[in-house]
């Protein structure tokens, strides 16, 4: 889904770079002066016994064979302010950022000296949230541009918005070096913090000294200062602050800052409500109200994915619900691309068990049958996600068996740095109810080359997550593949059989049974090694899955009291 918002808005830019250039020796200065990128600069890093370093958005470049001395880093030591307790300084009026690394003795090595720039519309992109008066939490990497995205919301908030803006600034990052604030942040006031351990005290002070209607903080990393953060949400103080964290999913997993989005408290769950809700026992709870209503992730200065209501994206991750959230993306013209997508969490786990598909039958007796999924819970001991599909109708009580049944049961293989073209061959070749997904979210295996998915940590955390099962295999040979493939489907496990005369003159009730245990045995006991209990079946039905399970040469017992007696398949 997407929509464009036609508010075009010119980004205009300062720098001040000359007087980030003046501190620097000369030979470091006149190559930067003439380089054809200056303007993308990012950093200078001045170590002492290396090559001074440019580092810019493509990578970094040397600006000279000359190696840093001790008089080199004394040279722009003395141009700047004082280092403060985070090893950190400026150049009065401007938002450059020199940061210093000591030795044990406490002297200065290595200065690592970042550009700072006030662009001027670069949240053009949320503008039409901040109408809204919420309380704004930024997540994002260093130098992805979050202090650049605040400094512009304090400007907005206090000269377009008329309102009594406090800005927190412990490194002087926000607001520049020295006494007299930046013009980048307008009308806004700024709080001086003397050391960084007690810029919490500084928040507290700035609402009860200051009457401010918002307060912009920057870096919240303590657990003193989202405690802070809370309070100032309490008394009712719009809050914009920024927080380290790539993710929503990585604040949740952070006892230190997880109370920025609400807090997590385990509940321990009667066994009634755990079985209504599909979940463990003891699951994970939003304790209260979160400091932030609306939470953006920049993981690019033109992309931000935002979540408009933290409280509910919270519950639903907590709860395994599937998340839609909005990426604004700004186009070159200058307009606001807004496209709904899905949110994939990286590395967490929810509270949910796991669902499968139960297929249901209807109108069997018409000349069309129409197959439709619905989410039957299956009682597991580990969580996976939940997926919702679109089955196509099909014509005919036949084709049931045959090809809906084939692709319910086919196993989703997600191939990694192994000839797909090959892979494919061979499914095909030997008729393997196997079917090859470019998406890794869909996928049930993954079929990596061992040496290449050893050094791929993204692919780790997504299976990780996702509790998709790995083979790797140590060449892409046609024996490896077929024999990977084999034991991917447990083949050799599994007695010969043929599904199409199981099926045959079934009622809609045993087709249900019989399709119900199958799920059950291919994609839990032997995909994931677990114990499945089935639905409560009567006696009838409890046969014709015992004589399915058979087939698979797996062990099962009956247990329960009738009409709940039911079925418990184990793995071999």
């Amino acid at each position: 889904m997407l929509f464009s918002l036609t508010n075009k808005s010119i980004m205009l830019i300062s720098d001040d770079l000359d007087q980030l250039l003046e501190i620097l020796p000369d030979f470091i200065k006149h190559p930067l002066a003439i380089h054809s990128e200056r303007k993308l600069l990012i950093e200078v890093v001045m170590d002492l016994g290396r090559k001074p370093e440019a580092r810019f958005p493509n990578g970094p470049q040397y600006l000279s064979s000359r190696i840093i001395t001790w008089q080199d880093l004394d040279y722009s030591i003395k141009r700047v302010g004082n280092f403060s307790g985070d090893n950190r300084s400026g150049i009065e009026r401007t938002l450059h950022r020199i940061s210093s690394i000591k030795n044990r003795q406490g002297s200065i090595i290595g200065l690592t000296c970042r550009v700072g720039r006030a662009i001027l519309g670069t949240i053009s992109i949320i503008r039409d949230l901040l109408d809204k008066n919420p309380s704004i939490l930024l997540l994002g990497k260093p130098g992805v541009g979050k202090t650049t995205a605040i400094r512009e919301i304090a400007r907005v908030l206090a000269d377009e918005m008329e309102k009594r803006v406090v800005i927190i600034d412990t490194s002087n990052e926000i607001a520049g070096d020295g006494d007299i604030p930046h013009p980048a942040i307008g009308r806004a006031r700024r709080m001086q913090v003397s050391r960084p351990e007690l810029q919490h005290q500084v928040m507290i002070e700035a609402v009860e000294n200051h009457m401010p209607e918002v307060i912009i903080i920057d870096e919240i990393g303590t657990e003193l200062e989202a405690l802070a953060a809370r309070t100032i949400a309490e008394r009712g103080v719009q809050l914009v602050g920024t927080a380290h964290g790539n993710y929503l999913d990585s604040l949740i997993k952070n006892p230190i800052l997880s109370d920025l989005i609400g807090g997590i408290q385990y509940v321990t769950l009667g066994d009634d409500e755990a079985k209504r809700r599909g979940s463990q026992k003891s699951i994970l709870e939003r304790k209260a109200s979160p400091a932030f209503q609306v939470a953006i992730e920049i993981h690019d200065r033109h992309s931000w994915i935002v979540h408009e209501s933290v409280s509910q994206a919270v519950d639903q991750l907590l709860q395994g619900i599937n998340l839609w959230v909005q990426r604004r993306k700004l186009v070159p013209n200058g307009s606001i691309m807004i496209q709904c997508e899905q949110y994939v969490p990286i590395n967490f786990v929810s509270n949910t068990s796991f669902y499968y598909p139960k297929v249901s039958v209807k109108n069997l007796k018409s000349n069309h049958t129409s197959v439709n999924l619905v989410n039957e819970q299956i009682s597991t001991n580990f969580s996976q996600k939940q997926s919702t599909t679109k089955w196509p109708k099909i014509s005919s009580a036949p084709s049931f068996s045959q090809n809906v049944i084939q692709d319910l049961f086919s196993i989703r293989v997600y191939v990694y740095c192994v000839n797909i073209a090959q892979v494919q061959m061979i499914v095909n070749s030997l008729y393997l109810p196997i079917l090859i997904t470019r998406d890794i979210t869909q996928a049930d295996i993954i079929l990596a080359l061992r040496s290449n998915f050893k050094y791929n940590t993204k692919l780790k955390q997504i299976a990780k997550a996702r509790q998709i099962t790995i083979y790797t295999i140590c060449s892409s040979t046609y024996a490896n593949i077929k024999r990977a493939l084999t034991k991917i489907l447990n083949i050799n496990k599994v007695s010969n059989y043929n599904w199409d005369i199981i099926c045959h003159n079934k009622k809609t009730i045993e087709l249900q049974t019989l399709t119900e245990t199958r799920i059950a045995i291919e994609k839990i006991v032997n995909g994931k090694k677990q114990s499945v209990e089935l639905l409560p079946r009567n006696v009838k039905l409890r046969q014709l899955q015992h004589q399915l399970i058979n087939f698979y040469n797996l062990r099962s017992r009956s247990f329960g009291e009738e009409p709940n007696r039911r079925l418990k398949i184990y793995p071999d």
